[in-house]
């Protein structure tokens, strides 16, 4: 089994950590999209990052992988077994993706020249990550979907959504008033597949 990916992307650290949950062992293969002589384009037609080769077939985009390998290697359990549950966990990590989605356009604006950056972009991205962690926060203080005694999908998720913040610097100040979150992640930072997936460079 490989995994395709870059090893600053949330979504493939995402990956990672369920991969390391679940035990499977796997090849990492180091590609970034956005070099020239990528080859992201031969997994996924879209050059994007994570694709997952396994037995022959090549997955992309990280909640399908997630779905799969949750299929073919439920145990630990990170879905529900109840259909509706398991959509309110799938739509949480759709909401911590959205947050690294908006980190990720912040990231790319600011590497353009000064004078060519929008500040309309860069204010409505802003915004983005600041309602989506309000929502993560509500979740996770309520605690039965996120942030729960059982670590699931949708706590990977967030973990990783919020690392990438911190490894971007692209909002500083996201603990400020969400105690709930701030539990959340110090508790999945200390499991062994965080710290084996800390991006390069990180303090």
């Amino acid at each position: 089994m490989k995994l395709i990916g870059s090893y600053t992307s949330p979504y493939v650290r995402k990956i990672s950590v369920i991969l390391l949950e679940k035990g499977i062992t796997f090849e990492f293969v180091n590609e970034s999209p956005w070099h020239e002589e990528s080859k992201v384009t031969e997994y996924n037609p879209l050059g994007k990052v994570p694709a997952l080769v396994a037995d022959g077939t090549t997955w992309f985009d990280s909640p399908i992988i997630a779905a799969w390998l949750e299929h073919q290697n439920p145990s630990p359990t990170l879905l529900p077994h109840d259909a509706l549950t398991a959509l309110q966990v799938r739509q949480l990590e759709a909401l911590a993706d959205g947050v690294c989605d908006a980190a990720a356009v912040i990231v790319r604006e600011q590497m353009r020249p000064p004078e060519m950056q929008s500040a309309d972009v860069l204010v409505r991205q802003r915004q983005k990550i600041q309602y989506g962690l309000d929502a993560l926060e509500r979740a996770a203080n309520a605690g039965d979907v996120l942030n729960g005694s059982e670590i699931n999908l949708a706590d990977i998720a967030t973990a990783c959504a919020i690392g990438f913040l911190n490894f971007r610097r692209v909002a500083p100040n996201w603990c400020v008033d969400r105690p709930a979150l701030v539990k959340l992640v110090e508790k999945m930072f200390q499991r062994e597949s965080f710290a084996r997936t800390v991006p390069p460079g990180t303090v």
